[in-house]
């Protein structure tokens, strides 16, 4: 089997616009080499790799569908090259269309969600390659997110008025509130936590921030002693900043995200933040 990662068929899908299962043919035809993939592609004609390579998709839209109840909901990220088509009816309809897929089928992941069939002999993969010929230019499915639980809502954010939703969060809470969660969710979209609570981030990365905080420390030339103390205060303002639950909340700078939740009596199982392009 041909030795190649996901990033390798992410970077060719890019490269040609070609669906993630050409890529993947490709690759194990090429033995893994990004390059001889590429070359594989436009011998076989894959329909549009040589007007789209190098082409870069991060414009798009970011769209959701909540079930009326609340109980679930779905995001969707679909881009493409310029906010001219993202702006366009055909294009939204796409993505709107994906996003009723999800919530009908609720994929496993990416994969699974591409080689879905959207229609009787159609996967999803073929139908984004479709509107990719539709639309003329590269347009890229890559991220999409799905909750179900007790009260599961979404905010959407539009970054300039003319355009589409940019950023799209969606919020778990373990029981309804509506009002708490619109706020949490605005909270989420403007200062994008990377985690939800100190225990999910991952234990490297909390060592590399501690290491940077002490080798910082004794650049700075602060007395040997003081060192645990300052190094543990910098080690905690990066969870502040970095945690969703750490942060200040928006809506009143004096508390946490933390303390306005636990006032409230509700718990946020989970968020999820999409940022067209990013």
């Amino acid at each position: 089997m041909a030795n190649y990662t996901a990033a390798d068929v992410k970077k060719l899908r890019e490269l040609t616009g070609a669906g993630m299962m050409d890529c993947k043919k490709a690759l194990d035809e090429a033995d893994g080499n990004v390059d001889r993939a590429v070359e594989e592609l436009r011998i076989k004609g894959q329909k549009g790799v040589a007007k789209r390579e190098g082409r870069s998709a991060e414009n798009g839209a970011v769209v959701s569908v909540i079930a009326d109840d609340n109980t679930s909901g779905v995001l969707v990220e679909l881009k493409c090259e310029t906010d001219f088509v993202a702006k366009g009816e055909k294009f939204q309809a796409v993505a709107g269309r994906l996003a009723d897929h999800v919530t009908k089928t609720s994929p496993a992941d990416l994969e699974t969600l591409l080689g879905s069939e959207i229609e009787p002999g159609k996967t999803v993969q073929a139908f984004v390659d479709e509107a990719n010929a539709n639309l003329g230019e590269k347009i890229v499915l890559d991220r999409f997110a799905q909750f179900s639980g007790v009260y599961v809502t979404a905010y959407m954010h539009r970054t300039m008025p003319d355009l589409p939703p940019q950023i799209g969060v969606l919020v778990e809470l373990d029981k309804a509130n509506a009002e708490l969660a619109k706020g949490v969710a605005q909270h989420i979209a403007a200062f994008a936590p990377k985690y939800l609570a100190r225990e999910d981030v991952p234990a490297e990365v909390v060592e590399s921030e501690r290491r940077v905080a002490e080798e910082t420390t004794r650049a700075e030339g602060k007395p040997e002693a003081a060192l645990p103390k300052i190094v543990e205060g910098r080690v905690n303002a990066f969870f502040k900043e970095a945690t969703l639950l750490g942060q200040p909340y928006a809506l009143d700078q004096k508390k946490s995200v933390q303390q306005v939740l636990d006032e409230a009596g509700v718990t946020l199982k989970r968020f999820a933040r999409i940022k067209v392009g990013i």
